[in-house]
């Protein structure tokens, strides 16, 4: 088995794979993406796998985190649903957040 030792040369290799690593993968699905077509079928399970990971993501926020982790969730979809914007939803759900971790 190859080990590489947590010297800092080692944890700078270490670093180095993995960014090789990401960046590989982000470029060849992006490639991908552009030169085969996907079938609407395909589609539809992207969609609905994109909705399903953000689902598992905030679920157990909303169940066991804490009160500002439940605010920056209320706030969020909250605004995006009056507004339609994700980003400046976003944003206000982060203050959200900070307030009420701030106060309490």
């Amino acid at each position: 088995m190859f080990m590489i030792e947590t010297t800092p040369l080692g944890i700078l290799l270490i670093i180095a794979v993995m960014t090789v690593v990401t960046i590989a993968t982000r470029w060849l699905g992006s490639f991908l993406m552009e030169h085969i077509p996907l079938s609407p079928r395909t589609e539809r399970f992207i969609a609905a796998m994109a909705s399903s990971v953000l689902i598992a993501v905030v679920v157990p926020m909303a169940v066991a985190g804490d009160w500002g982790a439940r605010a920056a969730l209320i706030t969020t979809g909250a605004l995006v649903l009056i507004s339609g914007r994700i980003l400046p939803a976003i944003a206000a759900g982060l203050g959200a957040a900070a307030l009420v971790r701030y106060l309490y």
